[in-house]
């Protein structure tokens, strides 16, 4: 989408889950029609994908400053105040993803230690929290994008 910051990979990823999503749940709906049972998978990798998915949308997101926040007080201030308004709301969001992607990456690696497996199928559990540190460090760097071009001015602050 022209004059719209890029956030590619996190785009692809997030359509592809949507589409794994879609044809998992579709092939679980045939096959429990045709057969009267389902697939044992489905669930656990659908909620795995659902959450790829919604870390990758809100990265983009944060990319293409589509996040709600109410506009109005920073609309309404002089320029210096509004920079300060625009910091501390990154310092907020960096906050709060720093501590997701810590915790996250420190969950993963406990799981990985303790060889612990998934409940439905018996996969390595790391193999589904890995992507919770990866992709809230990607929404780490996609906020200290918008916020330097929200401080520029580049973004448009009205959205």
């Amino acid at each position: 989408m022209k004059g719209f910051p890029d956030a590619r990979p996190e785009r692809w990823l997030g359509a592809l889950s949507l589409i794994v999503i879609a044809l998992i749940s579709l092939g679980n709906v045939v096959t429990r029609y045709l057969t009267g049972g389902s697939f044992s998978f489905t669930e656990e990798f659908s909620v795995f994908l659902l959450v790829v998915l919604t870390f990758a949308g809100a990265s983009v997101a944060l990319r293409r400053n589509r996040h709600i926040r109410i506009g109005f007080l920073e609309r309404a201030l002089p320029g210096r105040w509004r920079f300060a308004l625009i910091l501390f709301q990154a310092l907020c969001g960096l906050t709060v993803l720093g501590l997701i992607t810590w915790y996250g990456g420190k969950l993963a690696w406990q799981e990985y230690q303790w060889e612990s497996l998934s409940p439905g199928l018996g996969l390595p559990q790391w193999w589904y929290l890995v992507w919770l540190p990866v992709l809230s460090a990607a929404m780490v760097w996609r906020l200290v994008q918008q916020t330097r071009d929200r401080l520029k001015g580049g973004l448009n602050n009205d959205a």
